[in-house]
């Protein structure tokens, strides 16, 4: 592995920056496990999975390196504090690439009693700052380049459809929220641009080719792009927008084409966030043949009541790879071990 001195400089500012950046803002710094009960659950993510072995073997148990440390710090909010962040080392097998590596920095933030429209400029605001650390402007990956400093553009993945690949996307939905649309409709709009589809195709299948095909390429060139109000069947563990059950209040942040940070309004009911669960067990299973338990502490803190929060995964190690002007996230890390 050749090492890349200038870039690791710049990332030691671009980290010396998010913790102050938050922690002038009254957040907390916390360290929770990487070592977990369930690992994440999201339907495409690979686990590492080892075995936790006692002391005599007496009571070994299958345990998991965590994906991310979403479960543990919400859990820390249903325990009263109010603005958290980690800087975390993440793992997700089955992923290598010029923007993933199966180690990766991440960092989550969370703060209670706030939305995403609250946390959607804040975080424009922590990309600008560490832009500002390292003196980027500019950033240009793969052939697309991406002002820094000119107003981001904010698009709600309604719009975006319509703007790039022409597409009602609303027009695919049934009128009341479910976890998997019919495809019908929005099969006929995506073959009328061009776009395969195959029979067996769910409407999710179809939403990510036509996504990955004709929207996505245009995030992030020029200006920053914030993708926001998702489908509610691609919400994730967003919470629906109280006035459209059928939204939810999830965004997205893009850079040179880019996808750096996931956010959302948070989920906070416990029936809600185990009936997603489980649906993502089934598709687990359906699509991988692999099964990853429920974390049922994190059951049991949900039923407690979580406060209504907001709370964004940052891709940290993308970020340094775009500001320090990088062809591939591995240039950007110390040590290669894998």
């Amino acid at each position: 592995m050749v090492f890349h001195l200038p870039y690791l400089d710049k990332r030691l500012k671009i980290i010396k920056t998010i913790r102050s950046f938050l922690d002038e803002r009254g957040f907390w710094e916390v360290d929770t496990p990487a070592l977990q009960k369930s690992p994440g659950l999201e339907i495409h993510q690979a686990a590492f999975e080892t075995t936790l072995i006692e002391p005599f073997h007496q009571d070994d148990k299958i345990r998991y390196l965590h994906t991310s440390p979403e479960f543990a710090m919400k859990k820390l909010l249903v325990a009263g504090m109010d603005k958290i962040y980690q800087i975390a080392h993440a793992y997700r097998n089955e992923e290598r690439g010029p923007t993933h590596n199966p180690e990766f920095l991440m960092l989550e933030f969370y703060i209670t009693h706030k939305d995403y429209t609250y946390l959607m400029p804040l975080t424009e605001e922590l990309i600008k700052a560490c832009a500002k650390a390292v003196n980027c402007k500019a950033v240009s990956f793969q052939g697309v380049t991406c002002d820094l400093e000119k107003p981001w553009l904010y698009l709600t993945v309604q719009e975006a459809f319509e703007r790039y690949a022409g597409i009602d996307l609303k027009a695919t939905l049934p009128n009341t929220p479910v976890d998997e649309p019919p495809p019908e409709k929005l099969r006929e709009m995506a073959e009328k641009i061009g776009i395969f589809t195959s029979p067996s195709d769910r409407w999710e299948d179809i939403f990510f080719r036509i996504m990955l095909e004709k929207v996505e390429p245009n995030f992030g060139k020029g200006v920053p792009t914030v993708l926001y109000d998702y489908p509610i069947a691609l919400g994730a563990l967003a919470r629906a927008k109280p006035t459209n059950p059928l939204i939810a209040e999830r965004f997205e942040v893009y850079i040179a084409g880019v996808e750096l940070g996931n956010g959302y309004s948070e989920l906070t009911d416990a029936t809600t966030y185990r009936t997603r669960f489980e649906y993502v067990q089934k598709m687990q299973q359906a699509l991988y043949h692999r099964l990853y338990p429920i974390d049922e502490d994190f059951m049991a803190a949900m039923a407690k009541g979580m406060p209504e929060s907001t709370g964004i995964a940052i891709g940290v190690d993308r970020l340094i790879m775009l500001l320090c002007g990088a062809s591939c996230i591995q240039d950007i890390q110390f040590i290669d071990c894998q």
